[in-house]
This record gives structure tokens, C-alpha cells and sequence, in this order.
């Protein structure tokens, strides 16, 4: 079979660090493997082809609802962790389908509006009685849509998968080194597209950017992408874990900080996130009294997961566009005409 080839290929030409299709610790509903894929590649198509996945489209990478075209929503962040972190993959010889696979499915638990959701949403549970301690975080609900919500019955993926998507956020430690490469390609990504992004609104100039992590990264996109990368490969290969160096790891800290200084809070870009608290916790509140208006497909889950659980899900869910077109239509009063 062409799978038995596929994976006889792995065997023969991938690292000794890399995971293995065959060795995959497997799904929780066994199935009947495929002629022509290897499970991860299956994976990779499930996802893809999963609606969560299509809702990344409209939903805030860093900016809301900004104008033009040209800046990153979910989605392309997801495009470009995926592209990052298979170079690195194929770099040190690790297992690419794997890697592309845990990258797509890394964000699909991710809110409407972005990171500012995810705050409104976990600020909400913190301070709702009906919630009993739950929190919120955007890795731990793309782990609950693959396990559970997508399809009413999740997509069912092997436990490698899950677990690098689980494991996606800095400082954890995914089981397999292609998840750990996806765990670097998401700082990269985010990191370098939204100073991209920024320069392009005019919020930060170029001239703005530290001069010591330019002297060491690169004054463009590509080059700092470029030396992140080759910093990652140089340091991890032949090695049973993946690492910057002290220099370009410092640099890249230095960055970040930089953008959460100038970009992340308080830019006139994010001005508008302030609304996005009162959008949430009124969303919340609307459905808590009238559960009966959530999906029915949601709805399902009411009497297993609870209420909160499920009204969670449905909000968590939206897309940007879909969650201010609620709101309107719950609280924005409309015009009325006699008949």
C-alpha cells in the first residue's frame, strides 16, 4: 500500500527525534487507516476541512475590524505558523504532517475579537457564581472543539495532534518535537506580522523598533523570520529538544516587549477593545436567561456540560462579525414602521 510506503519513508529519512506515523499512541475511536494517507495527514484534512477552521477567516488576529485587506486575521496567522513551523520541520528532519497538522488546529478555539475575547470571556467566569471557579483559554477550547464540539462528536484526532495543540503557548512542552516547532513558529509568526501590521496602520514607525534586537535579528520582516528560524534549526539539530540561543532569545524577548509596550495595550488600535468587555458580558447575560435561543446543536450539550459550559461554547464560537451582529440584534433598537 502507498501508506506502508509512506511510512517506511519516515522511518528511512526523518531524525531520530521525530515521531513517526507508525508510532502515533493513536485516537480514541480506533479507525480504519487509509490506503494512500498516513493518520496524520488525515489529521491535517480533518481539520482543514472543519467548520471552526473556515471561521478563522473573521476573526481579529490583533487589530478589530480594521480597514483594508492587507491585515492578518486568524486565519493567515495560522497560514504562517503553519509555513514556519514546517520549515523548521523540514529543516531538522522532523515529521512535517505532524507539524502542519498541530499548526492549523492550534487556534480554533480562539474569540471573537481576538485575545481581548478571550479576557472578556475568562473575566466573565471569573465573576459568574454559576461558573464555580471555570476559566478560559484559547488553547484548552481548540483542544475541547477537536475532542468534542466540531461535527457534535469532534474530529477525533491521534493524541499527538492533540497534544501539540493543547501545548501550543510559550513555556509548555508538547510531547513531540514538531509540536515544540510549532510552538516557536507561533511566536515568530505573531511576533514579526503584527510589527508588519503596525507599521502599516502607523503606529509604530520603523525607526521605533530597539536598535540592538534589529542589529541582531534583521531591519526587515524576512530577515528577523529568517534568523529566528536558522537561530532554531542551529541549535536544535541532532537534539532532543528544540532552542534559540541566549542572544537571539533575548532579542526576540526584547521584541515582544517592545510590542506589548507600543502595539498590544493602549494603541489607538486597540482603543476599540474596550467595548468588547460589555459586548461579552451582555452576550452572556442574554443567553443565560433565554438558553432556549443558543443552536440547537449547542443546546444538546446543555444537560452534560451545563448551561455556562454551552453558552460559552456558542459565544467562544462566533466570529467577530457574528458576535456584533448578535449584539445589535439583542440590544441596538430598530427602526419601526406601521403597517
Amino acid at each position: 500500500m502507498i501508506r506502508e510506503r509512506l511510512y517506511q519513508q519516515e522511518e528511512e529519512t526523518l531524525s531520530p527525534f521525530a515521531m513517526l506515523c507508525k508510532n502515533t499512541r493513536g485516537r480514541e475511536i480506533p479507525i480504519e487507516e487509509s490506503e494512500i494517507r498516513t493518520e496524520y495527514m488525515r489529521d491535517r484534512d480533518r481539520i482543514v476541512h472543519c467548520k471552526s477552521f473556515r471561521r478563522l477567516k473573521d476573526k481579529t488576529q490583533v487589530f478589530i475590524n480594521p480597514a483594508g485587506s492587507h491585515y492578518r486575521t486568524r486565519l493567515t496567522h495560522t497560514l504562517e505558523v503553519s509555513q514556519i513551523s514546517r520549515t523548521i520541520a523540514r529543516a531538522l528532519m522532523l515529521n512535517e504532517d505532524l507539524t502542519e497538522a498541530i499548526a492549523l488546529g492550534h487556534d480554533l478555539g480562539h474569540t471573537p475579537f481576538g485575545h481581548a475575547g478571550e479576557r472578556a470571556i475568562a473575566h466573565f467566569l471569573k465573576n459568574c457564581s454559576e461558573a464555580q471557579g471555570m476559566t478560559f483559554s484559547h488553547n484548552v477550547q481548540s483542544l475541547r472543539i477537536v475532542e468534542k464540539l466540531e461535527n457534535g462528536k469532534g474530529l477525533n484526532l491521534t493524541f499527538e495532534v492533540r497534544d501539540g495543540i493543547l501545548n501550543h503557548k510559550k513555556n509548555m512542552k508538547p510531547c513531540t518535537l514538531e509540536g515544540m516547532a510549532v510552538n516557536f513558529a507561533d511566536r515568530i509568526a505573531y511576533l514579526n506580522h503584527d510589527i508588519d501590521d503596525a507599521l502599516r496602520a502607523h503606529i509604530i514607525r520603523q525607526e521605533d523598533l530597539p536598535r540592538e534586537c534589529i542589529k541582531i535579528l534583521g531591519d526587515t520582516h524576512s530577515r528577523r523570520i529568517n534568523t529566528m528560524i536558522l537561530d532554531i534549526v542551529e541549535q536544535s539539530m541532532d537534539r532532543d529538544h528544540l532552542a534559540m540561543s541566549r542572544e537571539v532569545g533575548e532579542a526576540t524577548d526584547l521584541l515582544r516587549n517592545f510590542m506589548f509596550e507600543e502595539v498590544y495595550v493602549e494603541s489607538a488600535a486597540k482603543l476599540e477593545e474596550k467595548k468588547v468587555q460589555d459586548v461579552i458580558d451582555l452576550l452572556f447575560s442574554y443567553y443565560m436567561k433565554h438558553p432556549d435561543e443558543i443552536p440547537a446543536a449547542d443546546r444538546r450539550r446543555m444537560e452534560e456540560d451545563g448551561r455556562i459550559v454551552c453558552i460559552m461554547d456558542y459565544i467562544a464560537g462566533m466570529t467577530d462579525k457574528f458576535a456584533v451582529m448578535k449584539f445589535q440584534e439583542l440590544f441596538v433598537p430598530h427602526s419601526w414602521t406601521m403597517l
